[in-house]
């Protein structure tokens, strides 16, 4: 296939079935995003967003297909499953900034100001409650900078100021980044999003036009 340098993800034949499912979650999957794209991931509950996020993360293999990322991809952010939970925070910062060749001082300076976990950085994240882990994940998402981020419903936990802060991080300090975003949220989808990729029963379809996806997945709810 001819290298595009523009593309900065692209999926082929992608396919998931798990071995207990009578269907597959995926079949045939494939579809490309520019290195500035803004891609909606739209499906009815079950239809296999949160998978096709946890896929593009590496976070399970699919059993067929490509996933060929041209430029850096986060983690799903505000995932903790990653988290050595015997660790506490600061050793599990170290340990990520080692992964990604950061400097550690300056990652936990960041994800300390952003958290705002404080003297709890010091504590085993096993007894983290799952707001605290989400935070952490989400501080160090955002302290390792990426290219392109992995968004699969929930963007931000706590109070509406801490949501605020999640929201300027994210898409407006951001806003030239690229992302993948899973959500029923249609409205914030409209906002951030110009593009929108519709699973269905297995099947997807690419959609240029945000408004005509989410026109389409809202028949598809009401049905």
């Amino acid at each position: 296939m001819e290298y595009d340098a523009s593309v900065g993800l692209r999926v082929t034949s992608l396919g998931l079935t798990y071995r207990t499912a009578r269907k597959p979650t995926f079949e045939n999957l494939s579809f490309e995003m520019p290195k500035n794209g803004r891609l909606a991931i739209l499906g009815r509950n079950g239809q296999g967003k949160s998978t096709l996020i946890r896929l593009l993360g590496g976070l399970q293999p699919a059993n067929e297909g490509v996933i060929d990322w041209r430029m850096t991809a986060s983690w799903p952010i505000g995932f903790g499953g990653g988290f050595q939970g015997s660790l506490s925070g600061l050793d599990n910062i170290k340990f990520i900034s080692r992964i990604y060749n950061k400097d550690f001082e300056e990652t936990r300076e960041r994800v300390d100001a952003f958290a705002e976990l404080g003297r709890s950085l010091r504590l085993p994240v096993k007894h983290y409650s799952s707001g605290m882990r989400a935070r952490l994940a989400f501080g160090l998402t955002l302290a390792i900078e990426f290219d392109c981020y992995l968004i699969d419903e929930i963007v931000a936990v706590g109070d509406a100021r801490f949501a605020r802060k999640c929201d300027e991080e994210l898409f407006e300090a951001r806003a030239n980044r690229a992302f993948v975003m899973a959500s029923h949220n249609v409205d914030l989808l409209k906002r951030y999003c110009d593009k929108a990729l519709l699973i269905e029963s297995g099947k997807s379809r690419l959609f240029d036009d945000i408004h005509e996806a989410i026109d389409i997945y809202q028949w598809l709810r009401s049905a």
